[in-house]
């Protein structure tokens, strides 16, 4: 299979590069701006081509496709974190742009279905737990959240005009050894390691779930290679919740560090009091035990030896 990842330098992009590039028959194009991604993310591979290009703009996304005739596009680009979000709102509206340039292109080209990463955030301050793709309510005023979901109606308004196959995942915070140093677990991991304070904003009992890039990689491929969630949406997540808190201390304790927690102010807007996904869906799609958040971390530490 011809596979095009766009956002191809990331954490999650390139894992997924890494997976598909096991089978010797197929081909990935990886297309990044370097915005956030990094250059040694990039595998190493002689079915693995790169592109430096933006896919928000036309001019220099459309030479990837016309080079290609793609079976499928997962389309991964956008700005994320929710720091460089709230700082730069304008950038992030543009990522509208590039949603419609890969559907416009993948409609164009015949591409046989197109992956869209969604996000956790869609859902905003959350009226119930767990989640649910269907029940739960969209309710993030958040320009990245508001995005994703127009990106998420893109999708939908594509199949129903141009019968242009989708699926949807919304990830929920997924962490592994390729995680930038700017994600709470990388950077708490990263302080444990150096003895450095672990810095929390407020009282550190806002929850979250963490989903460890395995599960997430072999839940979105199960739905590429077995045809499950066709035109329709998915959380990609792990349901055992845990507060920030309690995040920290098992960092320390898995590390064996010095660090001292130190809490900060708490953030003005964008730090959601939690968060826990319904993943009965995503149960359908991997039939094993979830990885726990201690074998996650393990796997990360050994990974990266004593650094990270």
């Amino acid at each position: 299979m011809n596979i095009l990842i766009t956002g191809g330098a990331g954490f999650i992009p390139s894992s997924m590069a890494d997976r598909l590039l096991q089978d010797p028959e197929n081909k990935v194009v990886l297309a990044d701006n370097f915005l956030t991604g990094i250059k040694s993310n990039i595998p190493v591979h002689a079915n693995c081509q790169f592109v430096h290009c933006d896919v928000n703009k036309y001019e220099e996304i459309e030479p990837v496709f016309s080079a290609t005739s793609f079976d499928y596009v997962f389309h991964y680009a956008a700005v994320v974190g929710v720091q460089r979000t709230l700082d730069n709102p304008i950038m992030v509206l543009d990522d509208i742009q590039g949603i419609k340039n890969i559907l416009d292109l993948s409609k164009r080209d015949g591409v046989k279905r197109v992956f869209y990463a969604s996000s956790s955030e869609v859902y905003g301050e959350p009226v119930h737990l767990p989640q649910n793709e269907h029940t739960t309510p969209l309710n993030s005023r958040l320009p990245y959240a508001i995005v994703k979901n127009v990106g998420e109606s893109y999708f939908r308004s594509y199949k129903q005009e141009y019968g242009l196959d989708y699926t949807i995942f919304r990830f929920f915070n997924t962490f592994g050894p390729k995680q930038s140093t700017d994600f709470v677990m990388s950077k708490f991991i990263a302080a444990a390691l150096n003895n450095e304070p672990i810095t929390l904003y407020g009282d550190g009992s806002q929850t979250r779930t963490f989903c460890y890039i395995d599960d997430n990689i072999d839940a979105c491929t199960s739905a590429l290679f077995n045809d499950k969630v066709v035109n329709d949406v998915v959380n990609v997540g792990n349901d055992v919740i845990t507060t920030i808190s309690q995040l920290a201390e098992t960092i320390i304790e898995l590390t064996g560090s010095k660090s001292e927690i130190v809490y900060l102010p708490a953030l003005p807007d964008g730090d959601m009091t939690r968060r826990q996904p319904d993943i009965s869906k995503m149960r359908q799609l991997i039939d094993r035990p979830f990885t726990t958040l201690e074998d996650g971390i393990r796997k990360i530490l050994a990974s990266h030896g004593s650094t990270i």
